[in-house]
C-alpha cells in the first residue's frame, strides 16, 4: 500500500456538505443491499454540529472522519474513503487523526458500530487495534459495535 505525499487533512466547513454526502454515498453505495444509515444523514446539520476531518487530494476530498467527543470516549460516525482512493491508507490516516484527537481531548477510548455486512471494515477496524464489544441484530443484518482503548 503506497501513500500518496499530497494526502492533506483539514476541517469541514459549512460549504463541504454536499461533498461529504456525495463521498458517503460512493463509498457506502456498493457495500449492501440497501441504503446504510449514513447514506440518509443531513450533512449539512452534521457538518454544523459534529467534527469532520476531511483527508484531500489535490483540494478533491478523498476521506472523510466524523467524530462526536462523550464523557468517556470519542464515538466514530461515520470513516469513509473514496472508491478510487482506497488502498493508500487514507482510512488508516483517518482513524490516527481520531485518535489524536481523543488523546488530546482526555479520553482514552474510541468507539463505533458497523455493519457486519461490511467484513472489510471489521478487518480493517480489527487491524488497527479496535475489538469486537458485542453485535446485535438490525435490519435482516447485524450491527457490529467495536472500541479501541488507547496507550495511557
Amino acid at each position: 500500500m503506497s501513500i500518496n505525499p499530497s494526502i492533506q487533512f483539514r476541517q469541514a466547513r459549512p460549504a463541504d456538505a454536499t461533498a461529504i454526502r456525495d463521498i458517503v454515498r460512493l463509498a457506502y453505495a456498493p457495500l449492501i443491499g440497501r441504503e446504510p444509515l449514513p447514506m440518509r444523514a443531513d450533512y449539512d446539520i452534521a457538518v454544523a454540529e459534529h467534527e469532520f476531518d476531511l483527508a484531500t487530494d489535490q483540494s478533491e476530498i478523498v476521506g472523510v472522519i466524523e467524530t462526536m467527543p462523550a464523557d468517556d470516549h470519542v464515538w466514530i460516525e461515520n470513516v469513509c474513503v473514496a472508491p478510487h482512493a482506497q488502498g493508500r491508507g487514507i482510512g488508516r490516516l483517518l482513524l490516527e487523526r481520531a485518535e489524536r484527537k481523543a488523546a488530546e481531548a482526555g479520553r482514552n477510548e474510541l468507539r463505533l458500530l458497523t455493519n457486519g455486512a461490511f467484513a472489510a471494515n471489521v478487518s480493517l477496524y480489527k487491524r488497527h487495534g479496535y475489538r469486537i464489544d458485542r453485535e446485535e441484530p438490525f435490519m435482516n443484518g447485524t450491527t457490529v459495535y467495536m472500541s479501541k482503548r488507547l496507550a495511557g
